[in-house]
Order: C-alpha cells, then sequence, then structure tokens
C-alpha cells in the first residue's frame, strides 16, 4: 500500500472514539475513498428564537464570542484521483476550475489533516467544503454510527446506496444518512460543470442506530433575506425541518442580498459554527467573514446579525452566503491554535 495512504487509514485516538469505526473495506482503492470521506435530548430553541427578520439587529443584552476562522487556517487536500476510482487528471479542459479533480478544505482534523488543537466543535466532527470537478466523485464507500449532512452548494451531486437510494440534487438542497451500524454509498459529479458541497459529520446520541437516509431540493424563497431551517433534533416535536437528525443539532441556510441582514438567536446554553459559502458577511456589526471562512460563537448565548457586505454571482444569484450549525455548548469547544 502507498505509505501515504497508510498513513491516512491509520487510527488515531484524538480523531474518533474507538467505537466509531469503518465496514470492512474490499480493496485499498475503496479505503481511501473512506479516508478521504472521514478523514438527543429535546431542543432547548422555540420557533421564535430561531426566527429571522431581513433587518433585525443584535440589541440582546448579551453578546455571543465569535472567533473567525479565516481560510488560511483550513487544512486543503488535492488527493490523487486513483484513489478514488477516478481517472488521470486531463490537460487543460476548460470546464475543470481546478487542476485536481477534487480540493477539499477540511474545518477539523481529518484523513491527512491531524491536528490536537483542531479535532472538532462540539458535535461537529468533519466539516469538509469539496469542490469536484466534471465527471469526477467518491465511488463506493462505508460508513457507520455518524450523521452525515451535506448540503449542495452549485452543480448536481448523484447518490447512490446499499440501502437503494438513487437520486441528484442541485443547489441549496440538503441530503443526510444515518450510517448507524453501517451503510455503503457513492458521491459523484456527472454533469458538464464543477460541483460544490459542503459536508458536516455529526456525532450521533447513540452507536448501532438503524441506518436511514432523506433528502430536500432547495428553494431559493425559503433562504432569500430568511434563515431556512433545514435540520432539527428527530426528538423535537416543538419544529418541523426537512432533515431530522438523531442529535440535538439546528442548521440554517441564507442567501443574503447586499446590505440585508438575519439574525440567530442562541439561548444562553447553545453554541454555533458559521460557514460563509460565497460572498463576505459582518457578524454582530464588527466580525468580517470572506468566503470559505468559518466561524465559532461560543459564550453566553445572545443574537447573532449576519450582515452581506459583499456578495457574487452563481447560478444566476448576486448573494451572500451562509450556512450554520447550532448545539449544546461544550465548555472550552474550538481551536485554540489561532
Amino acid at each position: 500500500m502507498n505509505p501515504r495512504l497508510a498513513r491516512i487509514l491509520r487510527p488515531t485516538s484524538t480523531v474518533l472514539p474507538a467505537t466509531t469505526s469503518f465496514l470492512p473495506l474490499r480493496s485499498a482503492a475503496a479505503s481511501a475513498v473512506a479516508a478521504a470521506a472521514l478523514l438527543s435530548s429535546s431542543c432547548p430553541f422555540s420557533v421564535e428564537a430561531l426566527s429571522a427578520s431581513p433587518n433585525s439587529g443584535a440589541n440582546n443584552a448579551m453578546a455571543p464570542d465569535i472567533k473567525v476562522v479565516p481560510s488560511t487556517k483550513l487544512h486543503v487536500s488535492e488527493p490523487d484521483p486513483s484513489w478514488f476510482g477516478n481517472g488521470p487528471n486531463p490537460d487543460g479542459d476548460p470546464a475543470w476550475t481546478n487542476g485536481n479533480w477534487l480540493k477539499s478544505r477540511f474545518h477539523f482534523s481529518f484523513a491527512e489533516y491531524t491536528n490536537p488543537n483542531n479535532n472538532d466543535f462540539g458535535v461537529l466532527r468533519v466539516m469538509n467544503d469539496d469542490l469536484v470537478q466534471p465527471h469526477r466523485g467518491f465511488g463506493t464507500h462505508p460508513h457507520r454510527d455518524m450523521e452525515i449532512i451535506t448540503y449542495v452548494v452549485s452543480g448536481s451531486l448523484t447518490h447512490k446506496d446499499s440501502m437503494g437510494t438513487e437520486e441528484s440534487l442541485g443547489r441549496g438542497s440538503i441530503q443526510f444518512m444515518t450510517a448507524g451500524r453501517g451503510v455503503r454509498h457513492s458521491e459523484f459529479n456527472h454533469g458538464d460543470v464543477p460541483l460544490r458541497f459542503i459536508q458536516t459529520w455529526i456525532k450521533p446520541s447513540g452507536f448501532g442506530l438503524t441506518p436511514n437516509y432523506g433528502s430536500c431540493s432547495g428553494s431559493a424563497d425559503k433562504r432569500r433575506n430568511k434563515l431556512h431551517h433545514l435540520v432539527s433534533n428527530v426528538k423535537d416535536d416543538s419544529v418541523s425541518t426537512p432533515v431530522e437528525i438523531n442529535q440535538d443539532v439546528n442548521a440554517f441556510a441564507s442567501e443574503l442580498e447586499l446590505g440585508k441582514s438575519v439574525t440567530l438567536n442562541l439561548p444562553p446554553n447553545q453554541m454555533a459554527y458559521l460557514l460563509c459559502i460565497e460572498g463576505s458577511v459582518r457578524l454582530n456589526g464588527e466580525k468580517v467573514l470572506k468566503k470559505h471562512d468559518g466561524a465559532e460563537i461560543t459564550g453566553e448565548g445572545g443574537p447573532v446579525k449576519i450582515e452581506a457586505v459583499e456578495v457574487e454571482e452563481v447560478e444566476g444569484n448576486q448573494v451572500a452566503h451562509v450556512l450554520s450549525f447550532t448545539m449544546p455548548s461544550i465548555r472550552g469547544a474550538g481551536r485554540t491554535d489561532l
């Protein structure tokens, strides 16, 4: 086996608990796929607490702590295409926007990137910002004991799994898998334009859960100058969202026109991780996030005003685009190397 690949596949106690593992792999190539793909109590939010108004301000007495994670602090991975069952990268293909088939930005330790100062953020174990070039993808690979959420930014993502599901999803769509006691799937860009998606792995509320899959097509109207509530805890009967997972996590997407804003209110026992997907946003009037930047939002809760200060055009939309995850606070959560 390639020594570098063997290093990626070697488990470490700082990456996943011993009870979390993958299904047996059929080949070294499949092992590479798994490595690059890796490597619920009730929700305290109320509908009112999560509501957003286009120009609402952060006027609560509480002010959360916001730490910007600049894109320059993210690990960038561009793995060999053969590790994932892909052919060689073409020379000079005008449809490609990157020389390698995959460019992935890791927000937390993953695959060949091991940073003890950046293992996770609360129950968020993995957040990868993936750019996949046309007619390339991740061959069939296994997962288990993880809630996996994929948010499509642009292009078309085709998913196929061992539960019999096969579908393609476009911009703003979201899919999830409860990997539970084991599932195999593939992810491909069969289109003629690049595909970008955000894949987030969330530690589940328990191990050995029944595998499950679900998805929802994107709605630009629901996220335009609004917070679209996409993900919630399956045990929380107070809200209804397109995706429900086995963990106390909520996720929201928003596309903001220039100068528009929304406000996310965090209760005292909640924290959040926010990703600026496109454009640029200002948080609570001071912290600015540019494309690919993240933000750790901790402290004693309070409002987070998200205002678009720069927009970009993607698939006919001129917006700033953000994705945020809220979850129970954990003391000391976040990177210690910033």
